[in-house]
């Protein structure tokens, strides 16, 4: 685990930017819901192991959003498919009816599946389990903005806990744009009110990016700042999931001696 009971879960801020401050949107003294900075990330917690049943699984906590990630297979499809040099990679992304304020609002997410299933397609070796699928469901427990970038990297996480063949890690973090201001893993009332937004998933090791979202108007100057907050956000992931991952593997050796 990156974060045990009655620690302080790890974060994962970028690097301050240096340079003149920027100008706050509202008033001088505006900060945010949560009273981080612009540019710090919310705590970030991860579990694997987190359900018996599944091949792998993988549990996320970042402030309140919280996500569980099962992983099943690789396992022969159920569905009838021509002999293939790879494998197949199957995503769905749902919310329990009690994620959001709006009670009886769960289920699933045909958008959210199908960008899961395109952050993580690229970073998987589909060629170590030809004819076979991989089937990953993630449930948002608790929605509190910045839902989607917590899925993917917990899935990242959880196909790990379940010995499926990367080329790396997945993380991914998003920045929203508010008037003059880029803030970090914005919260569900930064999301609310943003201009604009960039996701981006990448593989930190490689340095690729398996996706890349962008929506709103951004000038050139303000999209590099963005995606370099993201990008060193990213890589800062990656090494608390990493370490998820060797802790896990060394409690499981522990367990085994």
């Amino acid at each position: 685990m990156a974060a045990k009971g009655g620690t302080t879960p790890a974060t994962y801020s970028p690097c301050q930017t240096t340079g003149k401050n920027k100008p706050p949107l509202f008033k001088e003294d505006w900060i945010r819901p949560d009273a981080r900075g612009f540019h710090q990330c919310r705590p970030a917690f991860f579990r694997t192991g987190a359900v018996n049943a599944a091949s792998g699984s993988a549990y996320a906590e970042f402030g309140n959003t919280k996500v569980i990630v099962s992983v099943f297979g690789p396992r022969e499809s159920k569905k009838a498919m021509m002999y293939s040099d790879s494998g197949r990679l199957n995503c769905n992304v749902s919310y329990t009816t009690f994620a959001t304020p709006v009670r009886g609002q769960g289920s699933d997410h045909k958008e959210y599946s199908s960008m899961l299933h395109k952050a993580l397609e690229g970073a998987i070796i589909l060629e170590s389990f030809p004819k076979t699928t991989v089937d990953v469901f993630a449930l948002v427990l608790e929605s509190s903005g910045s839902d989607l970038p917590v899925v993917i990297s917990c899935a990242s996480l959880a196909l790990a806990d379940a010995g499926i063949l990367m080329y790396d890690l997945v993380a991914s973090v998003s920045v929203s744009c508010l008037g003059k201001n880029l803030i970090i893993d914005p919260i569900s009332e930064e999301e609310n009110c943003q201009d604009g937004s960039i996701m981006i998933t990448c593989m930190p090791s490689r340095y690729e990016i398996t996706q890349l979202t962008v929506t709103g108007e951004w000038s050139t100057p303000k999209i590099n700042e963005g995606m370099q907050l993201c990008l060193d956000a990213c890589a800062k992931l990656a090494k608390i999931m990493r370490t998820c991952l060797k802790e896990s593997a060394s409690d499981a050796q522990d367990d085994s001696s």
